[in-house]
């Protein structure tokens, strides 16, 4: 069997978490991917991709969708959820060699825990989802830390499938061989291109590519557990193997030992729906806010400097067809937070979007490389995201140039943040919830010793009961 298959599984079976601080990041960060899968129900885009595959496919008594009345089997669930969380751009990240979104393997995760509570007859518990979500954001992102597919032009949602496969084997209680078959399996499924992300294709499925790969996570889990073969050399058979054929002959390596590290230093979005390499920029821009709302006519150019994969992947020039285009265009995002002194969901929506003033002050924008913004980029200790933002006017003055290098979701400014990320989560239960309820869910989390017992059939259930209309969010 591959070395990479069994490293991944030995650390699913018998690693031991011991790290109160990652548990602790684990707790906001489920909250916090929660509170973005509610928020994303008030887009019906995304109500539209819930529910059962085929009308009647329902489960009663299996997996809870967090906000509406849906019960699901656990593959439909892992969609619904995968998607909830990720739609808007708005849940915890990770960047490296490879990027991506650890978060989005709570489509697998809470789908599994909930239906093995409800329908397997397992005792699961809160504390059980955090371990799941810790072995999860660990090997995604460590597999991301030397292994750049995005180059090869594989989208990172690769690596939400192999971790997810991994954490649901295990909760549905597939044995250490069961859970390589399942992984090599994982691998064998290739990786969805990346032109979803890119123009001229860049489109909603981008959006619901987290939860594709997580419901096909927990189906190959499933196969597993039900005895089917693996394939030991799925990795690194010559010529048919997944390195010879979709990695040009390199090697995917784990860099570092699986721990902790990942969930310890994961990135919250905290203040906005962004792509992350832009989070810095748009808090540039809001800082600049009031020196230019009055001045928009007289601005000759703005120059913004980023790190390399800020070039990379959101420099964009030209017409931005929809919201995806827009939230992963680094001139957009910045040009709203200096008109409007804020960025929100809805300003990646046509009507905002039609307001000339953001088109005008685009082309007037000069985005650049700062190599040393790259070097601290690149940099596993600092791991920051720099960006800059200076606005020159026709009579030759200039704002100061504003530079920031760690958004307030960073590790670093972590004290500073939470607070912030709580109120995020309390607005967005807000969107769906009556008030009563979203005081209890927001308390639940108070208290660190009952909310880790919490049974995850209970644990899932205070997230539906109550919820606002909810026989009209799929309608």
């Amino acid at each position: 069997m591959d070395q990479l298959f069994v490293d991944i599984a030995d650390y699913i079976h018998d690693h031991e978490i011991t790290s109160e601080l990652a548990y602790e990041t684990a707790r906001w960060c489920l909250m916090d991917s929660l509170g973005c899968g509610i928020l994303a129900l008030n887009y019906p885009q995304c109500r539209n991709m819930l529910g059962p595959i085929v009308p009647g496919a329902e489960l009663k008594g299996g997996c809870r969708v967090p906000g509406t009345p849906l019960e699901l089997d656990p593959v439909k669930a892992a969609f619904d959820i995968g998607t909830q969380v990720r739609w808007l751009d708005f849940n915890d990240t990770w960047l490296a060699a490879e990027w991506g979104h650890p978060s989005d393997n709570l489509g697998a995760i809470l789908a599994v825990a909930d239906y093995q509570s409800r329908v397997g007859g397992q005792t699961v518990t809160v504390r059980d989802i955090l371990t799941a979500m810790i072995k999860a954001h660990e090997i995604q992102g460590v597999l991301a830390l030397k292994n750049s597919f995005n180059r090869v032009g594989l989208d990172h949602v690769l690596l939400v499938r192999i971790a997810s496969t991994a954490v649901a084997a295990k909760m549905l209680g597939c044995d250490k061989a069961q859970t390589m078959n399942a992984i090599s399996n994982a691998w064998i499924d290739g990786g969805a291109l990346r032109t979803y992300r890119h123009s001229p294709n860049t489109g909603s499925r981008k959006s619901w590519a987290a939860g594709d790969a997580t419901s096909r996570a927990v189906r190959l889990a499933l196969i597993a557990k039900s005895g089917e073969m693996g394939y030991d050399t799925a990795m690194t058979a010559p010529q048919w193997g997944f390195q010879d054929v979709l990695f040009k002959g390199q090697e995917v390596v784990l860099s570092r030992k699986l721990d902790a590290y990942v969930m310890e230093n994961i990135l919250f979005k905290i203040s906005f729906p962004a792509e992350f390499h832009a989070q810095t920029a748009v808090e540039c821009a809001l800082q600049l806010h009031d020196a230019v709302k009055d001045r928009l006519q007289e601005v000759e150019r703005v120059e913004m400097q980023t790190q390399e994969p800020g070039v990379r992947i959101i420099d964009k020039k030209g017409p931005l067809n929809n919201y995806a285009d827009r939230d992963h265009c680094l001139q957009y995002m910045a040009a709203v937070g200096l008109i409007f002194g804020e960025l929100t969901a809805d300003h990646y929506e046509d009507s905002v979007a039609s307001d000339p003033r953001i088109d005008a002050l685009r082309e007037r924008m000069v985005v650049s490389e700062n190599e040393s913004y790259t070097v601290d980029y690149y940099d596993e200790e600092k791991r920051a995201i720099p960006n800059s933002i200076q606005v020159f006017f026709n009579d030759g003055t200039s704002t100061p140039k504003v530079e920031v290098h760690y958004p307030i979701g960073h590790r670093r400014r972590r004290e500073e943040g939470i607070p912030v990320l709580q109120a995020k989560f309390a607005r967005n239960l807000a969107t769906q919830f009556k008030p009563a309820a979203c005081d209890s869910i927001v308390a639940s989390y108070a208290d660190l010793a009952e909310f880790d017992a919490m049974s995850a059939e209970d644990f899932m259930g205070s997230m539906v009961k109550q919820a606002v209309d909810s026989d009209s969010l799929l309608a």
